[in-house]
């Protein structure tokens, strides 16, 4: 503690200006130049069944929506209201889905493109 206090009390009383280091040697790029990559074998299946699963999940979620719009005209042309009810809620959970779908699925492929 008592080497701080030194420290502080000499450059607040000394008016000189106190340079730590007047020429640094120039530094090298500190970052390497490599290049990371997936190998082969591995990007190109992991690719395709990122692909087919995202794929098909939006295709289930528009396959919901679907079915919840039908379950809605159902519902309130028969006046059973939970029918409708449960049709609108599926119409939200399916655009939920693809919009989880679609970003998850977009979120992996940026991760496994900036490794190649």
């Amino acid at each position: 503690m008592s080497q701080i206090l030194h420290a502080v009390t000499t450059l607040l009383n000394d008016p000189h200006p106190h340079i730590l280091a007047d020429n640094p040697p120039p530094l090298d790029n500190p970052i390497p130049t490599y290049k990371p990559q997936l190998p082969a074998n591995v990007s190109k299946p992991t690719g395709t069944i990122l692909g087919w699963v995202a794929g098909g999940g939006l295709s289930l979620a528009v396959l919901g929506a679907l079915l919840g719009w039908a379950a809605v005209s159902i519902g309130e042309n028969s006046e059973r209201g939970g029918m409708a009810a449960r049709g609108k809620k599926a119409i939200v959970m399916s655009l939920v889905a693809g919009i989880g779908i679609a970003c998850t699925s977009g979120l992996v492929f940026a991760a496994y493109s900036m490794a190649a």
